[in-house]
Order: C-alpha cells, then sequence, then structure tokens
C-alpha cells in the first residue's frame, strides 16, 4: 500500500500542475471573452502574464494558490504577503509604480476570503473598498507577527504611500478558485467541448499538447525548445483540429491553381526540390508539373497557418506521416540497390522511389479522417525533399535517388552553404 512520507512534495507538485492547468483556463476563457490574439506566458515576471504582444509589457500579473484543503485565505498568510512581494519585484521592473498605466494584479486562491477582511475588500464587484483596505494591510504589515511573513510585509511599508496605494488599487483578489479536481469540468466548459462529441478524449488531447507548450514556456535554456508566449487563437485553432479529428472536418483551399510563369520555374532552378528531380532523370516538363505542386501547396499551408486552420504542431504531424509513407517506399525500392548497381538502374529506381511516394502523399490527409486535394500532399512532399540537406536530424532527410544523402552533401560542399 502506498504511503504519503513526511517529506512528500504532493501539495507543491499539484501546485505547479494546478498554475499550468489555471493559465490554460484563463487563455480558453479569454479566447471567447477578448481579442483572441491574447498571449499567455508563465514564470517571467509571475506565475502566469498576460500580454497583447510578446515585445510589450503584460496588462496582468496573475498569482496561483492552490490548497486542497480549502478553508479561508489569510491576511497574514504567506499565499498574500509573497505574492505582494513578487509584484512590488515585477512593477520595480517595468516601472510601473511611479507612474504609467499598471497592470492588473490577480491572487487567484483556491481558499476563501472572509468578510471583514481586506482580502474580501479587493474582490472585484461593488463590494470592493480599496482605502479601507489598504488602511487595513497597512495594519497587518505593522504587526510583529507572524515572523514568516515579516520581510514581505516590511518590503510593502517601504513603499511611499502613493505607490502603496497604486499597488492595492491594482490588487484584485478571486477567492474560491476551482481546486485541481474540478479542472477538467472546468476546461471542458471553457473549450466549448460539447457533451455529443468525445469530450474527454478531446480534452485529453488537449491537455498533452498544453503541457507540451509550457515545457517550451518554462525553458530557459536551449532556444529550439523555446517559446516567449501562446496566444489565445492558437489555442483556439488546435482546439479546431482536434474537434475535426472527430467532426470529420476539411482544411479549406484558397489556392488557385495555374500553370507557373517561365519566370516562375526559373526561380526554383538552384533549389534543391530541383536539383532532387534531376537527378532521377525527370526533365523540363515533368519537372514544371511538379513544381506547380510545390509552389501551391507551399501557398495554402502558408495561408493556413497565418490565419489559424492549422498549427505548427499540426502541420509537423501532418509532416512526419508523409515521411512515413516515403520511408516505406524508399526502403522497398533501394533494399535491391548494392555497390555493383551501374547508375542508370540506380537513376530508374529514383524515378519510381518518387512516383510511387507521391502516389502515396496524395491519399495522406492534412488532418487524419478528413479530405485533402492531392496536390497539397504531393507538394508537401516536395517541400520535405527541399530541406533534405539542412534537416538536424538524418533520419528526417526525404529524397528520391538511392544515393541521395551523398548527392545532397557534396551539393553542399560544392556550392560552399
Amino acid at each position: 500500500m502506498a504511503q504519503t512520507g513526511s517529506h512528500s512534495a504532493a501539495g507543491q507538485m499539484t501546485g505547479y500542475l494546478y498554475q499550468c492547468e489555471l493559465a490554460l483556463l484563463e487563455l480558453a476563457d479569454r479566447s471567447w471573452e477578448e481579442d483572441p490574439s491574447v498571449e499567455v506566458r508563465m514564470e517571467v515576471l509571475d506565475d502566469i502574464e498576460f500580454l497583447r504582444d510578446e515585445s510589450q509589457d503584460p496588462f496582468e500579473l496573475l498569482q496561483s494558490k492552490h490548497r486542497g484543503d480549502a478553508g479561508q485565505l489569510s491576511e497574514t498568510g504567506k499565499d498574500f504577503w509573497r505574492s505582494v512581494a513578487s509584484w512590488i519585484d515585477a512593477l520595480t521592473t517595468l516601472g510601473c509604480l511611479v507612474g504609467g498605466s499598471m497592470p492588473l494584479l490577480r491572487l487567484v486562491s483556491t481558499q476563501v476570503a472572509a468578510e471583514g477582511t481586506f482580502l474580501h475588500m479587493l474582490r472585484p464587484g461593488p463590494g470592493r473598498r480599496v482605502d479601507v483596505a489598504l488602511a487595513r494591510m497597512i495594519d497587518v504589515a505593522e504587526a510583529p507577527e507572524p515572523k514568516t511573513t515579516a520581510p514581505d510585509r516590511r518590503r510593502f511599508l517601504d513603499l511611499p504611500q502613493t505607490q502603496r496605494y497604486r499597488l492595492v488599487d491594482a490588487i484584485e483578489v478571486c477567492d474560491g478558485a476551482p481546486l485541481m479536481s474540478d479542472m477538467d469540468r472546468r476546461l471542458t466548459r471553457a473549450l466549448g467541448i460539447n457533451r455529443g462529441q468525445d469530450s474527454s478524449s478531446i480534452l485529453a488531447e488537449i491537455k498533452g499538447w498544453w503541457y507540451g507548450v509550457a515545457v517550451e514556456l518554462l525553458e530557459r535554456k536551449n532556444p529550439n525548445r523555446r517559446r516567449a508566449s501562446v496566444s489565445a487563437e492558437e489555442l483556439l485553432c488546435r482546439l479546431d483540429e482536434v474537434k475535426d479529428r472527430f467532426a470529420v472536418r476539411n482544411l479549406p483551399i484558397t489556392e488557385s491553381l495555374r500553370r507557373l510563369t517561365d519566370a516562375e520555374i526559373a526561380g526554383y532552378e538552384d533549389d534543391l526540390v530541383v536539383a532532387q528531380m534531376r537527378w532521377v532523370g525527370l526533365r523540363d516538363r515533368a519537372i514544371a508539373t511538379h513544381l506547380r505542386d510545390y509552389h501551391h501547396a507551399r501557398a495554402q499551408r502558408s495561408e493556413w497557418l497565418r490565419t489559424f486552420k492549422i498549427t505548427e504542431a499540426g502541420l509537423e504531424e501532418y509532416e512526419q506521416r508523409l515521411r512515413y509513407e516515403w520511408d516505406h517506399v524508399f526502403a522497398r525500392h533501394t533494399d535491391v540497390v548494392d555497390a555493383e548497381t551501374p547508375e542508370p538502374e540506380r537513376t530508374a529506381i529514383g524515378a519510381r522511389v518518387l512516383n510511387d511516394t507521391l502516389d502515396r502523399a496524395a491519399d495522406e490527409p492534412a488532418r487524419p479522417g478528413s479530405a485533402t486535394a492531392a496536390w497539397i500532399g504531393r507538394g508537401t512532399m516536395h517541400s520535405l525533399a527541399d530541406r533534405a540537406a539542412h534537416t538536424s536530424v538524418a533520419e528526417e532527410a526525404v529524397g528520391w535517388h538511392p544515393d541521395f544523402v551523398e548527392l545532397c552533401e557534396k551539393r553542399h560542399r560544392v556550392r560552399g552553404e
């Protein structure tokens, strides 16, 4: 039987998970009620921060406090006074205490602020009384006990009178927040997941994606795994992707297909995508046809990303499925190739790899269970081939000729890339 040790960090761990899911809940609520371009980040100036643009200062700083036993929020407790100290640090960094616009400072706690306390007076709504709350806060801060919050209370008292008022006027106590055990229900409602859908599966996928995003938001060392913020618009797009997986809704096609001009074709002449096709013996007429798919698919994918019809993560999943299909075709056709295989036969094998791969790609939907125009898959496959010399993972390189890896490396050296 599992035992709870005296050194258990379960409560602390729950607090971290709660902060992560609260950020998702808050962003979901804002996605419907406010500008969907609102962005969230974590652990930069505060637990959770909201901003309009990652280059601008946050308009809201949020402290997240989860207490499994609920109870009352204490006027002298660490939850409030450590939040105050954290806000003083953040506002000093932002330069807001002395003038200018102040961000909203929210304390979100699962505990309840009792009537008559300054915490209750700082709740949003008609009963809010900043002047009375400030006077009571000063009395509490000047008390000798408890020692555990004395340094934080002293920091508040050390502020000039005008700065104290600006600080307290910006504080909003949001008590009685949902417990961790109730978060799934609240998230399901906030995300607009209908009961008729497979709600538990949809929520599980969204949370899985969100925890991956949270890791990127908290990453401080590896620039390849770090992101500054995530927008409500991206959340809505990811939600659509997941819902569509169950509802089978197709991505919109906005590109108008046409033949490329000679100038457009010439513009691709030095690209790897063309070199890959020439290595397997394709001539200009066939290359022009393939470049048409490549050109229009690139434009359509960019439009999907720009208008949040698909996320970067959703597009990467699609590309990974295409690589999987290519890998099967390439292995089957090149298995017979050895050191004695002559170049004309190698070229012919590469042409078969190209044709069979594009046939498979044409049938692969951008979203599982939906339908996607065949040229999207073919063109995206060419995009993967165009990246072969620059991919950081050799296993992700895609090509047609049995020796395409060596040919890419040789081309890379000759061109000095």
